[in-house]
Formats: structure tokens, C-alpha cells, sequence
């Protein structure tokens, strides 16, 4: 009896924060503009805590390096969206960002040996590309031509994948993909997630059709190619942080969503896919 009262506890507490969290972002994503560029910084930076957490090094003052970094990246998009001018996101400017970011962490590596470790600066400098420049994508895609529309495959590819895996998985799923770092994936799961995806991103092509020919010679068919690619690489971002949370020993990466963890936890596969998306919506339009 016990059991199930906790049980119960327990999912209605998940069901309540991520009920919260998705009143959140589809409210951000349907707003666009500095609300969903502000949300997109404020969940980065409790990203990259979360993250340099995983190694200790998530309050020194190397890390703060990082912070101001993503910070520069965020400012240089909302410069373009300002401006109407793409070429503040251009690879110069991040050169120029990635440089600055690696030439001040490394001396604070140097003049602090032999306070911080490689793997910590290691760290700090892979988080600017692992969760700045990837969840950035989310903003960038929103504010391109037909974006209002192209920016919900990000989610399609992760949360109806990742729904749809699940569902297909308890059903009928038998051979393991990955035991080691979850046992639960499964190779028809992962089928059914793709074909899932691929589903519901036909489905929302057809319902939008006359808007998104606009913008896409084959909304249906470049729809079902975008929700397929970024469904794979949903599994693969997925892992990827279950790979990194089995190294470190952790559960979570953080406790802000009761229920789910921390932010890295519930974005993992979003990470991976915002950029997959957004270049290949920007490809295929081109």
C-alpha cells in the first residue's frame, strides 16, 4: 500500500513539472522574439551548471569563463535578429569567440596549475559547443523564414521520438541496444520512435501544408526526412548523456524539474537535435 501511495506520489510529481515545463516552452517558442532568446540563455546557463557540476568545477572562477562565453554567442545571435543581419553569426565572429574563450581558459589552467585538472578545462571549453551553440539553434531556427512553423521538429524529433520509442519499447521491445548504459532501449523501440516521429511530422506537414509550401517545395516529404534524421540522432544525444552521467557516477545532472532532474537531463537529446534541424531546414529551403 505504501508502495503504490509513493508511486503515485511520484508520477504525479513528474506529471506536474513537466506540465509546467511544456506550458513553458511552447508559451517561449509561440512568443519568439527576446522572450524565447531570454529563456534560451537563462536554460543555457543552468545547462552549463549542471554540467560543470558533473566534474566540480561549476563555481570556479575558470568556469565563470564559460558562462560569459555562451553569453557572447547569445549576443551575437540576438545582434543578427536585431539587425536583420545573419553575419554576426558568421564563422569569423565565432572564431573569434572561440579563441578569445580557449586563449583565457588555458591561462587560468596555466597560472592556476595545478588547481584545475584537464579534464575540468576540458569540460568548460566542450560545454560552450555541447549546450550553448546547440540549444541556441532553437532561437535561430524560430527567427528564419517560416521558423514559427520549421522550429516544432525540434521537438517532434525528441519528445514524440523519445514518446514513441517508449510506448512501441514496453510493448514489444526485446533486443537491447546499449544494456550498459540503459537497459531499457531497445532496437524496436528505437524503430518505433523513428517511425513515430516520422509520423507526426507528416501529420503536422499536412495540417500546415499551405503555410509551409511558402518555404518548402515538399513540406510532406522534407518534413518526413527532417523528423527521421532528428529522431536518430535523438537515441544518439539521448545516450550521449547517459554515457556522460555513468562516467561521473550521477543520476541527474540537477534537481530544478522535480521528477525529471535538471535541465540537461530533460533537453539530452533537444541538445543533439536543434542544430541537426535547423541546418537542414535551412539546407532544404535554400
Amino acid at each position: 500500500m505504501a508502495g503504490d501511495i509513493n508511486n503515485d506520489r511520484s508520477f504525479w510529481i513528474r506529471f506536474r513539472s513537466g506540465a509546467i515545463l511544456m506550458v513553458i516552452t511552447v508559451a517561449s517558442i509561440v512568443l519568439g522574439g527576446y522572450v524565447l532568446w531570454g529563456v534560451s540563455l537563462i536554460v543555457t546557463l543552468i545547462g552549463l551548471i549542471e554540467l560543470y557540476r558533473a566534474v566540480n568545477v561549476h563555481k570556479a572562477p575558470a568556469a565563470f569563463t564559460g558562462y560569459l562565453a555562451a553569453t557572447g554567442w547569445y549576443v551575437l545571435v540576438l545582434l543578427g535578429y536585431i539587425f536583420k543581419n545573419e553575419s554576426f553569426q558568421d564563422e569569423k565572429y565565432l572564431a573569434l569567440l572561440v579563441i578569445g574563450f580557449l586563449i583565457i581558459l588555458l591561462a587560468f589552467y596555466v597560472f592556476g596549475f595545478p588547481k584545475h585538472n584537464s579534464e575540468q578545462i576540458s569540460m568548460i571549453f566542450f560545454g560552450l559547443f555541447y549546450v550553448a551553440f546547440t540549444l541556441s539553434c532553437i532561437f535561430r531556427l524560430r527567427i528564419t523564414d517560416g521558423g514559427a512553423y520549421t522550429v516544432w521538429l525540434i521537438f517532434i524529433g525528441s519528445w514524440g521520438a523519445d514518446t514513441s520509442a517508449y510506448l512501441v519499447g514496453r510493448k514489444i521491445g526485446k533486443h537491447k541496444i546499449v544494456p550498459v548504459l540503459s537497459p531499457k532501449k531497445s532496437l524496436e523501440g528505437f524503430i518505433g520512435g523513428v517511425v513515430g516521429a516520422v509520423l507526426i511530422g507528416v501529420i503536422y506537414s499536412l495540417v500546415f501544408k499551405d503555410q509551409l509550401s511558402e518555404f518548402f517545395n515538399n513540406p510532406v516529404l522534407d518534413f518526413a526526412i527532417i523528423s527521421a534524421v532528428a529522431s536518430v540522432v535523438s537515441m544518439i544525444g539521448d545516450l550521449a548523456a547517459s554515457a556522460i552521467k555513468r562516467d561521473k557516477n550521477i543520476k541527474d545532472y540537477g534537481r530544478l524539474i522535480p521528477g525529471h532532474g535538471g535541465v540537461l537531463d530533460r533537453f539530452d537529446s533537444v541538445i543533439f537535435i536543434a542544430p541537426i534541424v535547423y541546418y537542414l531546414a535551412v539546407l532544404i529551403q535554400a
